[in-house]
């Protein structure tokens, strides 16, 4: 039993030193594509977690298995996958998909990482929330330092403000739809429609669109058909709006009454009125004022041409509003060109 354990430990202890044996120490430097070493890239072993970074002279040291594949990463740059050997020099390439994503500043695109404008994104997706039907109004609160501003009309325009007011004429931002420069309003544009929108706030868009930027701009993109089968698309919603707290007003009589002792109070005669009101009225034997009777004219005027009435006009103008929309869609698209038709509904 006793030389059974002394030729157990024997054969581990050959394991491990043929292991250590098998492993061989990579020594190398990672540099760009300009030359310049990167520090902190991360060296790893394909397929285990044996890893390491570079100092910051780009240097590292790994111990591998012969005929290891090492994976170089770091931010910024496309991953590379090498043979380990001796003495590397490996040499990454900037990632183009994350340095080189691409803005559209009027008529061309640009570089992210070279801009210096203050662009506003919209996400498209949580503007078709909002039920309405100028997609400028749906931009509200989504948009740092944009005012919009509307008069309540369902089919009326909105008014953008970007950059405050400037001048007392036209204070309206400029607006490229596909490319196209209008200073329109957007009420007319199906928001469904509406690929992506951007806002170029600050002063750097008058280099690209002169003087009318001055107001800002609001770069739409619409729809396009895509590669393959021809899709069709239909959404619909319905919405209600309504007072949450509704203003409890005074009839007719409790106007009367409440205008009678305002009048009282203040040493008027209370039926020295033009609304129609007569006031059978005394005091009692407290000198008191006390109200004995009240009558309203029929008509409001002398030509007996408005009646008087007992109207809610809060309750009349503040019924339950319904909104309606519905959107059909049919695009396609292919190497020779794409089309997109689309047909909106909207109903408030």
């Amino acid at each position: 039993m006793e030389k059974l354990k002394k030729l157990f430990l024997s054969f581990v202890l050959l394991s491990v030193s043929m292991l250590m044996y098998a492993q061989t120490e990579i020594k190398g430097t990672v540099v760009d594509t300009k030359g310049e070493t990167i520090i902190g890239a991360t060296v790893m072993e394909k397929g285990t977690s044996n890893g390491t970074i570079t100092d910051f002279d780009g240097n590292f040291t790994i111990k591998v298995k012969e005929g290891a594949i090492l994976v170089f990463t770091y931010i910024g740059y496309q991953t590379a996958e090498l043979p380990a050997q001796q003495d590397m020099k490996v040499t990454m390439k900037d990632d183009a998909e994350v340095l080189q994503e691409v803005v559209v500043t009027g008529y061309t695109t640009q570089r992210k990482a070279d801009l210096t404008g203050a662009i506003s994104t919209v996400s498209v997706d949580e503007m078709a929330k909002q039920n309405e039907n100028n997609p400028m109004k749906a931009l509200q609160g989504r948009v740092p330092g944009m005012n919009i501003t509307a008069d309540g009309n369902p089919s009326g325009a909105a008014t953008v403000r970007i950059r405050g007011v400037g001048t007392l004429n036209d204070n309206d931002p400029l607006y490229i739809i596909d490319g196209v420069p209008t200073k329109a309003g957007m009420h007319e544009l199906n928001g469904n429609d509406i690929e992506s929108i951007q806002v170029l706030k600050d002063a750097a868009s008058a280099s690209i669109y002169g003087s009318r930027a001055a107001n800002g701009v609001i770069i739409i993109t619409t729809k396009k058909g895509k590669d393959g089968k021809v899709k069709v698309n239909f959404d619909g919603s319905i919405a209600a709006s309504f007072y949450t707290n509704k203003i409890e007003t005074m009839n007719a009589s409790e106007w009367g009454r409440a205008y009678w002792q305002a009048s009282v109070n203040d040493g008027l005669n209370p039926s020295n009125n033009n609304l129609g009101y007569n006031y059978d009225w005394s005091y009692d034997a407290k000198g008191n004022p006390v109200l004995n009777g009240m009558t309203m004219n029929m008509y409001l005027d002398e030509n007996a041409s408005v009646r008087a009435g007992d109207t809610d006009w809060f309750n009349e103008i503040t019924r339950t509003g319904i909104v309606q929309q519905y959107n059909l869609s049919v695009s396609n698209g292919s190497e020779k060109g794409s089309s997109f038709f689309s047909i909106g509904y909207y109903d408030n």
